[in-house]
């Protein structure tokens, strides 16, 4: 088993930033990817950037230019959020895969970014 937890959500101005990580604890040895995705009220989870080992990385185009997703090791991940947007609204959370458990999802429990226009 692999447990995401996050933190580092709050409440920001439009144009601020905010800096989210995440630390998951488990077979942490067999982490191949980690990355975050949001979910905003009535709108479905979606995938906001990611990074797999070796350092590959995939962004949403609504925050290409804006965010920066970062892993400080194999089982943490950062996701540096500036110049936010009220539409940015949302709880995020870190999502984890494994080689152990191929096709599986880890997910933790979220944290809140409430950006104030």
């Amino acid at each position: 088993q692999v447990q995401p937890v996050e933190s580092g959500g709050g409440l920001v101005q439009a144009g601020g930033s905010l800096r989210l990580s995440c630390a998951a604890s488990g077979i942490i040895s067999s982490i191949n990817y980690m990355g975050w995705y949001r979910q905003a009220p009535g709108k479905q989870r979606e995938l906001v950037a990611g990074i797999a080992d070796g350092g590959r990385t995939n962004y949403a185009d609504s925050v290409k230019g804006r965010f920066t997703v970062d892993r400080d090791a194999k089982n943490t991940v950062s996701l540096q959020m500036n110049n936010l947007k009220p539409e940015d609204t949302a709880v995020y959370y870190c999502n984890t895969r494994t080689t152990w458990a191929p096709g599986r999802d880890f997910w933790g429990r979220g944290t809140q970014v409430t950006v104030s226009s």
